[in-house]
């Protein structure tokens, strides 16, 4: 869970059930859907789980990219292959990787009319890192020195170390200064009123129901022919799924139960996307149980990672034996291991935790029993939250599930196991830095176990602060293999995203996705580059 503000309110919002109502509102009869006449052609309406408590760039809104609203130096591809947005070329690189150097593309306005600068670059970084914005996930620039404008068009980063992935930072959306910059970053109209670069302006933003986006008339690349797009905001996955048959939908992200009863319909597309997106339960190290080491390594030996795999996902995903998945290139294959029942009352009868009544362990008179959270509404979750408490039972471990908002979860997530969601894309650092690092131990989303293991952080610092791709590869061999033998978290699955979308577009495609989507990923991550079927 990247984590950060933004993504902390996108995460409480999806866990509000009471936002369903009102949502038929984002599209009349004829305005989407399967079924729409030719007026339809021109605007998309999908369902997705949540919506983000602020549009700024400066709070950390859209900084992996696909934003609408706005553009960064550089986007990605459908391959993920960073390439030219607002710069002319990708960067050249000097001085041992600390120079970075960007081009900016020639007549480009917001959405204003208003050029765009190179100032407006620079005023974003510098206040994104600057502390007095409450923007959480400023760690990721941590390599910036300064960066700087020559002339209008010439934007220079300087770095405090090479950083092997600082170009795929540089998604991070442009905001313009003579906007932005008479505002509190924190409080301020732009938060809510977004002024960008993008395909799309935002034209509504009804909280909890739906933001609607217009096509920008001075977007640099050329007039998207999808007009409006809507995203209705629907916590509850069966009523997304109800919204979709009934035509009020063009689309909508669903879990692989709901997604596999429109499989038959030809009217409608299902879109399989792979992620980095992984669901683990958080054992926080200040628990009273859950701080025992011994316990963290019995439940990662009790958990049947592979039946939640085909029970829970219907095969929809794969066993997480990391933060990694198992097909990425950076990943550790030494630190797969099988579901060993007879392994985990092992370790939890050599560490002093002996059966007692109804075969719940103890040790020191302290019973073996926590509390796991999950957000309320998420059945995906609920499940696997079921599904590890049933596994863990098995063991002598009591797990007790409980459903709740974000807001209730929070201030509990210091002290009590968490059934979350993370996973980021592009490079190893991006998500195990804010996952792991000690630094950021219990800062919101960040690091939520509290984990503190001092060889983990040095493996960490040296991944992000070398390109030796050698040295790199050894560095996050090191972090994976400490996460079996000193477990914060016990990981689960890697999930597949799945979105149906009526079959009327020339264009849809997924990405391999973050654990952030349905808002910015899915088959519509691209939809500015759409087309009507003839």
């Amino acid at each position: 869970m990247r984590t950060r503000r933004t993504t902390r309110r996108i995460r409480a919002a999806a866990a509000s059930a009471a936002l369903a109502a009102g949502v038929g509102a984002c599209s009349a009869p004829g305005s989407g859907g399967s079924g729409g006449d030719a007026k339809a052609a021109d605007s998309v309406v999908i369902g997705v789980s949540s919506e983000p408590d602020t549009l700024s760039p400066l709070l950390g809104y859209g900084k992996d990219g696909n934003s609408k609203i706005f553009d960064g130096l550089l986007a990605r591809d459908t391959d993920l292959e960073l390439k030219p947005a607002l710069a002319t070329a990708l960067p050249k690189v000097a001085d041992g990787g600390r120079t970075y150097t960007y081009t900016l593309r020639d007549g480009v306005k917001f959405s204003d009319g208003e050029p765009l600068t190179a100032q407006d670059v620079v005023y974003t970084y510098r206040t994104v890192l600057d502390a007095k914005t409450n923007n959480t996930a400023r760690s990721e620039l941590d390599a910036v020195e300064d960066v700087r404008a020559s002339g209008d068009g010439t934007v220079v980063f300087t770095l405090k170390y090479p950083y092997a992935a600082f170009a795929a930072r540089t998604v991070l959306p442009i905001v313009p200064e003579h906007v932005a910059g008479g505002q509190d970053p924190n409080t301020g109209a732009f938060n809510t009123k977004p002024v960008g670069t993008g395909p799309y302006v935002l034209a509504n933003w009804s909280k909890g129901e739906k933001l609607t986006f217009k096509a920008n008339p001075h977007y640099w690349g050329g007039e998207p022919a999808v007009k409006s797009f809507t995203t209705a905001i629907i916590p509850d996955d069966n009523v997304r799924a109800t919204r979709l048959r009934s035509g009020d939908l063009d689309g909508a992200v669903l879990p692989p139960n709901l997604a596999a009863t429109f499989e038959k319909d030809d009217d409608r597309r299902t879109y399989q996307a792979r992620s980095y997106d992984f669901r683990a339960v958080t054992l926080p190290t200040t628990g009273e149980v859950t701080g025992d080491r011994a316990v963290r390594q019995a439940l990662d030996a009790a958990v049947d990672r592979q039946a939640m795999v085909d029970k829970i996902l219907d095969g929809a995903g794969r066993p997480a034996y990391g933060p990694l998945p198992v097909d990425d290139p950076w990943y550790a294959r030494a630190v797969e291991r099988p579901h060993d029942l007879a392994k985990a009352q092992r370790i939890l009868d050599e560490a002093g935790w002996k059966p007692g009544p109804g075969g719940i362990r103890a040790k020191d008179g302290q019973r073996a029993s926590f509390t796991l959270y999950y957000p309320s509404g998420d059945k995906v979750r609920q499940d696997h939250a079921l599904a590890y408490a049933s596994d863990a039972k098995k063991a002598g471990v009591e797990v007790k599930v409980e459903g709740a908002t974000w807001e209730v979860i929070e201030p509990r997530m210091k002290h009590d196991a968490v059934l979350a969601g993370f996973g980021s894309v592009g490079d190893p650092d991006f998500g195990l830095y804010t996952l792991l690092h000690s630094s950021l131990a219990n800062d919101g989303f960040n690091n939520m176990a509290g984990y503190d293991n001092a060889a983990v952080d040095e493996s960490l610092d040296a991944g992000r602060r070398t390109q030796d791709p050698k040295k790199r590869e050894a560095a996050y061999d090191t972090i994976q293999q400490a996460l079996v033998e000193n477990p914060g978290y016990t990981f689960l699955t890697h999930i597949d995203h799945l979105y149906v979308l009526a079959d009327r577009w020339d264009g849809p495609t997924t990405q391999l996705e973050p654990h952030e989507h349905g808002f910015a990923s899915g088959p519509w991550w691209n939809v500015e580059d759409w087309q009507p079927k003839k």
